[in-house]
């Protein structure tokens, strides 16, 4: 006998997972395994991974986060928006102020249904975290209070496509909850960012992988982003990326405290001010509901599938 999975596809700015909500349904008994069929978008149902929407003993929700490669992550901002729109949704909150449990902690979150399937949700992302060690970002030239704007050791950036991107050869680097590398450059559709984000992903300068981003600054108020994803890959958008490029910005001086970033996906308003939290902006809505029928390996039975 295979297992009926119920499931939820929901995305922010075309950031998609497979959401699994756990008020109504149990838990899967090996989440990454599961995240791994379920994102794959050939024999899956397809998306950035998988998120899991539980009960919480100290907000509304809590949220737990699986990439496409089945690696848990701390957080991920569109998927909150999302989380918190399928709670207002399903009736386990009240639109309007709640909180929801994540890696990063306890976040303040503000649901504003925009109909049935969609919502605009404000996040209140937590403090930027800068600390190398805290990131984590490891060199012994990395020994001050902060990665800003400086050169990633070993890193080979005088490519043809590099001077051709105008791609400046400084990094910074930021948490928010989970690590964050920004590059600058003069254009980003110019990055081949298939190859340039793996090779920043895994370098040894970061132990715990990272995300990568190149960030295009078009005014002081309005930047383009292209992400890589870290266990996940090029993503439409990614909203504690969008955080920690609003945070990049204000440190380096290439944009200012409000800006809009532009992603694949969308737009997303972000805001800090050089001191307490970052706030994020954006949409979430949903695609579809469906079950997945996951037949046990090395069964007799047909291969499994969905339907929506």
């Amino acid at each position: 006998m295979g297992t009926d999975v119920a499931f939820v596809k929901m995305h922010g700015l075309g950031n998609d997972y497979v959401y699994i909500d756990v008020f109504a349904n149990p838990a899967p008994e090996d989440p990454a395994g599961l995240a791994r069929r379920l994102a794959d978008r050939h024999r899956g149902v397809g998306g950035d991974g998988m998120i899991l929407v539980e009960p919480s003993q100290v907000a509304a929700a809590r949220m737990r986060m699986f990439n496409a490669d089945g690696s848990e992550s701390e957080m991920c901002g569109n998927g909150v928006r999302c989380v918190a729109h399928l709670i207002v949704a399903r009736g386990y909150a009240a639109a309007g102020p709640l909180t929801i449990e994540t890696g990063r902690g306890v976040l303040a979150i503000e649901v504003m249904p925009r109909g049935p399937l969609q919502s605009q949700v404000k996040v209140d992302m937590g403090p930027p975290i800068l600390l190398p060690r805290d990131v984590p970002v490891e060199h012994a030239q990395f020994a001050g209070a902060s990665v800003i704007d400086q050169p990633c050791p070993d890193l080979p950036l005088d490519a043809e496509w590099g001077a051709a991107a105008g791609l400046e050869p400084g990094m910074t680097c930021v948490s928010m909850g989970n690590p964050h590398a920004i590059f600058y450059c003069g254009d980003v559709a110019a990055v081949p960012l298939e190859v340039f984000g793996p090779a920043v992903e895994r370098h040894p300068v970061f132990p715990r992988r990272t995300n990568v981003h190149v960030v295009q600054v078009v005014s002081p108020t309005h930047v383009l982003v292209r992400t890589w994803e870290r266990g996940s890959g090029i993503t439409q958008a990614c909203g504690t990326g969008a955080s920690a490029v609003c945070v990049a910005g204000y440190l380096t001086g290439k944009s200012g405290a409000r800006i809009t970033a532009t992603l694949p996906g969308g737009d997303l308003d972000l805001e800090w001010d050089g001191q307490g939290s970052v706030f994020m902006t954006g949409p979430a809505e949903e695609v579809f509901t469906g079950h997945w029928h996951a037949v046990p390996v090395g069964s007799d039975a047909p291969a499994e599938g969905g339907d929506a």
